[in-house]
């Protein structure tokens, strides 16, 4: 990122592609969670904030939406801080997958290891470390680590969660299929729901911004200056976001927008500038990978105008 614009400037920027962008309408809605299939199509919001804490928004940006896979990295990142590196490592990997976020297929081809903790199988690991000694350990855990990233207590969207557990076979028979293989223990029920839990927080482009924000500066939230992470996971974060954050698109992101990164298919993406800021955007109709139409868009001109991808040679 080649200087710092001023606050009017990205404000002034991010309404302009609000405003471009507002009118894309392909996509569809992620309707293989029934609850997701009802949200309004036409929402779409953009939030930015500085790892000063200002906020900076356009469009829809307080309107709430269930976090999905955008939950993952952070679960990542309190497995870390609960077991430590070394056992994180032993239960998941940190290699994309080149396959759809919820295929099972390596699970069998490969090491009996999850590729890495932000797809279902890997996730579903991360969720299995650190639902403790019970389903309220387990549930208290998730409700302290979201809230220090959104710097506020984050809300459970029950319908969604209802929907994901009436629903949610796939992700019980990757559970099963990964207690076969010895990868998570046998209180299966309880970590499935646990999943699906984490997934159904509510949150808005806002919050992402802000939690976005919190891991660009170094894992301290920069509105409440609580520290939501020991600094020394952070890379391990933004890496698994860089590498792995958006699904199959994961190689595309990487080349034209070039920022830590992860999208979820209820329409967020949140996105890292370390140093800098946190973004965040949703928009709920989503491509064939699963990420916001809108939303990619968005980053696309906002790497180009604002030079974020890492790589850029005249940083």
């Amino acid at each position: 990122m080649v200087g710092t614009p001023s606050k009017q400037q990205l404000s002034e920027l991010i309404q302009r592609l609000y405003d471009t962008h507002r009118s894309l309408d392909n996509g569809k809605l992620a309707t293989y969670i029934p609850e997701l299939g009802k949200v309004d199509p036409q929402k779409f919001g953009i939030s930015i904030t500085t790892v000063d804490g200002e906020t900076l928004t356009a469009g829809d940006a307080e309107s709430r939406f269930t976090i999905q896979s955008i939950s993952k990295p952070f679960v990542f990142g309190l497995a870390l801080e609960t077991h430590g590196l070394a056992q994180v490592r032993s239960r998941v990997g940190v290699e994309p997958t080149g396959e759809p976020f919820h295929s099972m297929i390596r699970l069998d081809e490969q090491s009996k290891t999850p590729s890495n903790p932000l797809v279902n199988t890997g996730a579903i690991a991360m969720t299995d470390l650190i639902k403790g000694s019970g389903p309220q350990a387990g549930r208290a855990l998730l409700d302290q680590c979201l809230g220090k990233y959104a710097g506020r207590r984050l809300e459970m969207d029950a319908s969604v969660y209802e929907s994901e557990k009436a629903t949610g076979h796939r992700n019980r028979a990757i559970a099963h299929l990964m207690l076969h293989f010895g990868m998570v223990g046998p209180e299966i029920e309880e970590t499935v729901d646990l999943y699906f839990r984490q997934c159904s927080f509510e949150v808005s482009a806002e919050d992402l911004s802000v939690m976005a924000a919190t891991l660009a500066n170094k894992g301290i939230n920069p509105k409440s200056l609580e520290n939501a992470i020991d600094e020394k996971y952070v890379k391990c974060l933004l890496t698994l976001m860089l590498t792995c954050g958006l699904y199959t698109f994961a190689g595309e992101w990487a080349f034209n927008v070039g920022i830590p990164a992860k999208s979820g298919v209820s329409g967020g993406i949140l996105a890292v500038v370390p140093g800098k800021m946190g973004i965040g955007v949703y928009s709920p109709l989503v491509d064939s990978h699963g990420n916001s139409v809108r939303g990619i868009a968005v980053f696309k001109d906002l790497a180009t105008e604002l030079k974020l991808h890492i790589f850029e040679c005249d940083q």
